[in-house]
């Protein structure tokens, strides 16, 4: 459906409200030559954990709310996407109104700014009061979380469309996921001015500076950031098949035979050191930016829940536990712990300065 929100109006929603108009201004000045061969898609890097709360990040009052939000979705969905959402649609007030700087009619009602329309089918009711109301955080907020989560479950059903998941679900929120069927990916900035192509930009850029460093993980972390493995690459990250239950592949392969040492790829805590299900045994460690790496297949594991590891420290044996083929390591980096909340392993490693 064409303009699934009110944001795909965004050169005029920005243009009559002012809390947004230097955002809105940023996001269309910001417009790049683009040719209409294909969809957009930067090589960003996601970022987990908790919210920056303060003046210029994100209010205290909504903190909790968007970090709900984004735990209730089962696709991975970073909190800082929506929080960053929030700030360019409405700079987090609850009382903001888009109009059409033609006729003065209003477009986009509240902190999430949805149309009548969207809202009249997608919102709900998350404070339970029995009320939908677009004006309280507390129902448009969630409302905003749901509907991201189901462009991103959408999002993920086709991985050869160009853009990461992340940012084709942004693209379906601004414009309509017809639009991302058109360009088979983010629309280039020569559609619309550019405004969905830079509100992807935009969005995906500004999260890194809405989220804070994750010191879950734990202190005294050292250790540089590292292949997982000496072996050659397999298997890449999304490429589709029968034998994967998504339909694609959430990681990457590394064709090392048994035995051969896996390793940290940074330091963090291991969160899980077990046998599960078709993965065989795994190990999954959280890192400092609260980020996830994934191991699998392992024939031995050398780690257990809660230890604290270094970058390059030896975790466990590469091997061909579970639904495996051959001997292999499966790898990937996830915003949770969670299968389905994977993103592209290469780039997250070489914003780590590993190169593969």
């Amino acid at each position: 459906m064409e303009a699934k929100r009110g944001i795909a109006l965004l050169a005029a929603a920005f243009v009559v409200s002012p809390l947004a108009l230097g955002l809105g201004m940023i996001l269309l000045i910001a417009a790049v030559e683009d040719d209409d061969g294909g969809g957009g898609g930067g090589d960003f890097q996601l970022t987990a954990g908790a919210l920056r709360v303060g003046p210029g990040y994100v209010p205290a009052k909504y903190a909790a709310l968007i970090e709900k939000a984004a735990a209730d979705c089962d696709q991975g969905l970073p909190a800082g996407i929506l929080a960053a959402q929030i700030q360019a649609e409405s700079n987090f007030n609850p009382n903001a109104q888009s109009k059409d700087p033609k006729t003065g009619k209003p477009i986009a009602d509240g902190i999430a700014q949805f149309i009548p329309s969207t809202w009249a089918s997608s919102g709900i009711d998350g404070n339970g009061d029995g009320k939908r109301d677009v004006w309280d955080p507390e129902d448009a907020i969630p409302s905003q979380g749901k509907m991201m989560c189901k462009l991103l479950e959408t999002a993920k059903k086709h991985p050869e469309y160009n853009g990461s998941p992340v940012e084709l679900a942004l693209a379906g929120y601004n414009a309509g996921w017809g639009r991302v069927q058109q360009y088979k990916g983010v629309p280039p900035a020569s559609f619309a001015q550019g405004q969905t192509y830079n509100y992807v930009k935009f969005i995906m850029e500004a999260q890194h500076k809405l989220t804070a460093p994750d010191a879950a993980a734990g202190p005294g972390m050292s250790g540089e950031w590292t292949r997982p493995v000496n072996a050659p690459l397999g298997t890449p990250y999304h490429q589709s098949g029968g034998m994967w239950s998504s339909g694609y592949h959430t990681g990457i392969d590394f064709a090392a035979g048994v035995g051969t040492p896996i390793r940290a790829v940074g330091p963090g805590k291991v969160v899980s050191a077990s046998r599960v299900g078709s993965y065989g045994r795994q190990v999954i460690i959280r890192h400092p930016d609260g980020m996830h790496t994934q191991y699998a297949h392992l024939s031995q594991l050398k780690v257990e829940a809660g230890d604290t590891v270094k970058g390059g420290q030896v975790i466990g044996l590469s091997g061909a536990d579970g639904n495996v083929s051959g001997p292999h390591l499966h790898f990937e980096v996830r915003t949770g712990p969670a299968y389905g909340t994977d993103i592209s392993p290469l780039p997250y490693l070489r914003k780590k300065g590993v190169n593969i």
